[in-house]
């Protein structure tokens, strides 16, 4: 995994980013990223190819909210989304345990599945 910080967003980050958002957000939420100090975008690569990406809001030390996470359609599947997450829970020490309640929004934008993916703390 590697921290994303360059000013300018790259084809494939754009492209992540557009399955987790609108397409017309997509250089506003980057642009949340480059700028906001609570805010960390991180990218993962599988042979020298851009596959994934996943977004966290951190609201304290022992808060975060995932905002944006993608995987290339051809790569699902292959437990690169958990591999993310655990990448966030050990390096922030937010619980690995993952014990997300995940409610499906149906599709809200055209062609874009959304979901709430809760996590509560105990």
């Amino acid at each position: 995994m590697k921290e994303i910080t360059s000013p300018a967003v790259s084809s494939a980050i754009k492209k992540l980013l557009s399955y987790a958002t609108l397409k017309k957000k997509v250089d506003d939420e980057y642009q949340k990223y480059v700028c906001l100090p609570s805010r960390k975008l991180y990218s993962m690569e599988v042979n020298e190819e851009t596959v994934s990406c996943i977004g966290v809001e951190f609201l304290n030390s022992k808060a975060a909210v995932i905002k944006h996470i993608a995987v290339l359609p051809k790569e699902r599947g292959k437990g690169i989304g958990s591999s993310m997450i655990r990448f966030l829970c050990k390096n922030y020490d937010i619980h690995s345990n993952f014990g997300f309640q995940i409610t499906s929004l149906g599709e809200k934008y055209l062609g874009v599945d959304r979901f709430l993916c809760e996590f509560k703390v105990k």
